[in-house]
């Protein structure tokens, strides 16, 4: 039997990689032994079977062959394993560091940021040490860069250095001046050259690195910090004096424990964001006229080639009623949150386009199956609403209720946008866009004058009633976005 420092000394990998290991099931968990230490205190040491060590090195010439871990996983057999019973289990949160395996529990100073690295969550214990005594949580999303924060607290060149070598993974060289913007100016040229020369992480699930960070006196000491990597941003977890516990880094490794843990705690901020809203046009009608099967297996279709669109363009789902969709788009690092949602109502276009002619042919129908998209942009209150078994993220404010209008506004598959949202683009970006409003012309024709608005109450009949709803936003300029253009 091996104790798990000696695997990790055989192995050359770190403590987080071999959690991450148990966790999903390729290694299995460590036989754990109480100890009694030559000054008599009691010490629990967990031992592996000696075989680890080949299936260790066996997952490492994999990973080296371009493997993910998920098609090792499947090759090798792994399985998530069942909750370890008390005689299997890691040293427990009472007898180890007085963590339980939620996030509440953690005792280390803790946040998570986005990845325009904005605080989104902190603890208490973080509040107090490394992020310099912050008394409150700014309301707007771009006064919480945590680099702010690390700065005033007098942050160590390791520490800075660790948080830009993940901030590099999705920011380019020019987001430098995006995360210090809030840096003192006699800084900001020995921290551009930090971050210049600071390589970009590996991604891992979870980085590591001994850093010197303030305690909560102020005074700085030696800490382990962790940054576990999600996609809804990254979690920051400072271990004062040494490692942490194994059970720290299996809590680290349960992406879906943490998420669900975090989500529920989000902080309510003031942010920018860009509102999509699509609704299927004629739902009632289609609904009366396939099975409830069909109709939902239809749904479902529509909700499963749309996903990821919005996984790609970094959409946010929001709650919505009935059968149609709301995304929200925030601030990115590397791209445009505008252009983002641009791009996607354009790519849904193409997508629903696809499926209505799928359902023509299977069904032998004439009906053309259209998604009406609206488009909007605002700062608004963003927050999380909360049921027994889920978490729903909610935005307050008209930005999104006059989306929904455009929504039901356009018609036969038009993507529309608020004048205020195309504003929001770059001319580089606009150029890519061909949008404008369609005109009577003589004879009962019909014009397209690109790069132009008009407000809803000059395009529709308000008197009607299907309109009724669109007086609250008959005098908003709006425009068609009818093609997007690709790049390169």
């Amino acid at each position: 039997m091996l104790t798990s420092k000696e695997v990790l000394e055989k192995t050359g990998i770190s403590r987080a990689t071999l959690n991450n290991y148990i966790s999903v099931g390729l290694l299995p968990r460590p036989e754990v032994r109480t100890l009694e230490s030559v000054q008599g205190e009691a010490r629990r040491i967990g031992y592996f079977p000696a075989e680890v060590v080949d299936r260790i090195r066996e997952v490492q010439r994999m990973k080296e062959r371009g493997m993910s871990m998920a098609e090792i996983a499947a090759n090798l057999g792994a399985r998530s394993e069942a909750p370890a019973t008390p005689q299997q289990s890691a040293p427990s949160a009472g007898v180890a560091d007085g963590l339980k395996l939620t996030v509440d529990a953690i005792s280390h100073p803790a946040y998570m940021v986005n990845f325009n690295f904005e605080l989104t969550w902190l603890n208490d214990a973080a509040r107090a040490s490394v992020l310099g005594g912050l008394e409150s949580v700014p309301a707007h999303t771009e006064a919480r860069n945590v680099f702010r924060f690390l700065l005033q607290a007098g942050a160590s060149e390791e520490l800075m250095r660790f948080h830009f070598s993940l901030a590099k993974r999705r920011a380019p060289n020019t987001g430098f001046f995006s995360l210090c913007k809030d840096a003192p100016a006699d800084r900001l040229g020995a921290l551009e050259r930090l971050y210049q020369e600071t390589e970009p992480q590996a991604f891992q699930t979870i980085a590591e690195a001994l850093v010197s960070a303030p305690d909560a006196q102020g005074h700085r000491a030696p800490h382990h910090v962790y940054a576990a990597q999600f996609r809804e941003g990254i979690l920051f977890v400072y271990c004062e004096g040494g490692p942490g516990s194994e059970t720290l880094l299996a809590l680290l490794a349960q992406r879906d424990i943490v998420i669900r843990d975090l989500t529920r705690k989000r902080l309510p901020v003031l942010t920018n964001l860009a509102v999509l809203v699509a609704d299927m046009q004629g739902s009632v009608k289609i609904c009366s006229e396939l099975p409830p099967e069909e109709y939902f297996e239809l749904i479902n279709q529509i909700w499963t080639g749309m996903e990821p669109i919005f996984r790609r363009f970094y959409g946010t789902y929001g709650k919505h009623a009935g059968d149609g969709m709301v995304y929200y788009f925030f601030p990115q690092p590397d791209c445009s949150y505008v252009m983002n949602a641009v791009v996607a109502a354009n790519e849904m276009r193409e997508v629903m386009r696809r499926i209505s002619k799928e359902w023509q042919l299977r069904k032998g129908w004439t009906n053309e199956l259209y998604l009406n998209t609206g488009l909007n942009e605002g700062q608004e209150w963003l927050g999380v609403v909360q049921a027994a078994s889920h978490v729903e993220f909610t935005v307050l404010g008209d930005t999104i209720n006059h989306a929904a209008r455009l929504s039901d506004f356009a018609r036969y598959g038009a993507v529309w946008s608020s004048k205020n949202f195309m504003g929001k683009l770059s001319a580089a970006e606009r150029q890519r866009v061909k949008f404008g409003v369609r005109r009577s012309a003589e004879q009962g024709r019909e014009i397209f004058v690109a790069s132009t608005y008009a407000t809803v109450g000059s395009l529709a009949d308000l008197s009607v009633g299907r309109n009724e709803k669109l007086k609250d936003i008959a005098a908003m300029p709006v425009t068609e976005i009818v093609e997007v253009a690709a790049t390169g």
